[in-house]
């Protein structure tokens, strides 16, 4: 199955069989739900376990002795190929531990200044901005994200709220959302929001790896992030990003007692998985030896291949906008008038019991519950045509 305006190589079936061979993945279910997180190729994962034997037999000696510069190292690595200096970066268990240090450590807030917030973005970053109103007394601004969506809707709705709630002083950004994919326009509305003396918190936990996009791309100043989703690092590895000249408008995390001096007491993760941190690299290198222009571009290909024949079919929304710069690799459908949380349940669970594929419905979203399709680069043609088939049956039923 082909997608049109793809890349000859982005549909090489070819070659993604040799990717998918470096994955030792259980296909039944068809393994259709991957951003929940990244399985390991082969290569990382003997790296992972050949650390963690490592890191077992040598022990304590290890842990005080060597371990500080080998994790150094790692946060050189990470910097590096997220276009960023070493001492704007900071390593964390996963992107939520990340934006909630981000979040509670920003110190730009008063008493009577509000945050603003919008239906997409991630359950857990939502409750951290309304701890804000808790703790700083700050106001709350929630907004819905126009459905469906336009690159310039998105823009104007974020102008839009700001020009109505002037008192607004940070915003989140949720760059490639967990729900429906919808990648916002993140630089023109974080250099938008600056103009208005607005700081952003970009919450990339889906982006990087799935998208050819680093950090500086994005103009932002804050930025929170995975290694163990789409980079597929073991699990347990994220990072926060804060440029340099910002260090002095954050606060250090509640177990630090001296001045902030260093992004890393922005956070306190106690310890840590030794051996998943030591293994990202050998992600990076997985990844960068693909190149993630193609990672980018494959998943494109294999998204377009299940929306694309799709969209527009009597009974089924496809909430994934055609405007290839709002999308990656992860997209999401409705049936017609199904728009509770219990109906989009049913239909992943009867996607998994009829047809052997494995997705998940998303709540939260202002127009109503979903579900996500989130293909991986060892997805492969049959996994795709399958589930076109089921949808196909699916909608049959509501048109």
């Amino acid at each position: 199955m082909s997608a049109a305006g793809d890349p000859a190589w982005a549909g090489d079936e070819a070659y993604w069989a040799r990717v998918a061979a470096d994955f030792d993945i259980a296909l039944d279910p068809v393994p259709l739900e991957n951003g929940n997180w990244g399985v390991m190729s082969r290569p990382v994962l003997q790296a992972y376990l050949e650390l963690t034997r490592s890191v077992n037999r040598r022990n304590t000696a290890y842990a005080r002795d060597e371990y500080p510069a080998d994790l150094e190292r790692v946060r050189s690595r990470v910097a590096s190929a997220l276009g960023v200096d070493a001492a704007e970066l900071a390593l964390t268990r996963n992107a939520t531990e990340s934006l909630q240090g981000l979040i509670a450590a920003y110190g730009g807030l008063r008493a009577g200044d509000e945050v603003l917030i919008a239906d997409l973005d991630y359950p857990a970053m939502q409750s951290a901005m309304r701890w804000l109103h808790r703790e700083r007394g700050v106001g709350v601004v929630e907004i819905a994200l126009p459905e469906p969506a336009t690159y310039d809707g998105l823009i104007e709705a974020y102008d839009k709220a700001l020009t109505v709630h002037p008192k607004v002083k940070l915003m989140l950004l949720t760059h490639l959302g967990h729900r429906t994919g919808l990648v916002l326009p993140v630089r023109e509305i974080v250099e938008r929001a600056r103009a208005r003396g607005v700081d952003a918190i970009v919450d990339s936990a889906h982006a990087f790896g799935q998208l050819n996009v680093r950090i500086p791309d994005l103009g932002a100043d804050f930025v929170g992030f995975n290694l163990h989703k789409w980079f597929g690092a073991p699990i347990g590895c994220g990072a926060l990003y804060v440029a340099r000249h910002r260090l002095p408008d954050m606060q250090a995390h509640m177990a630090e007692s001296a001045p902030l001096k260093d992004i890393r007491q922005l956070v306190y993760s106690g310890t840590m998985n030794f051996a998943a941190l030591l293994a990202v690299p050998a992600a990076l290198d997985y990844h960068a030896a693909i190149g993630a222009g193609r990672v980018e571009a494959r998943l494109r290909h294999l998204r377009r291949s299940w929306v694309e024949p799709l969209r527009g079919r009597p009974g089924l929304q496809m909430l994934t906008p055609p405007d290839e710069r709002l999308a990656g690799g992860i997209a999401a459908f409705r049936l017609e008038g199904r728009r509770t949380d219990a109906e989009n349940a049913a239909i992943s669970r009867w996607l998994r019991q009829e047809f052997g594929i494995m997705t998940v419905h998303r709540t939260g979203a202002a127009g109503g519950a979903c579900v996500r399709v989130s293909p991986a680069i060892f997805t492969t043609p049959e996994h795709i045509e399958r589930l076109v088939q089921a949808l196909r049956t699916l909608s049959s039923g509501v048109a």
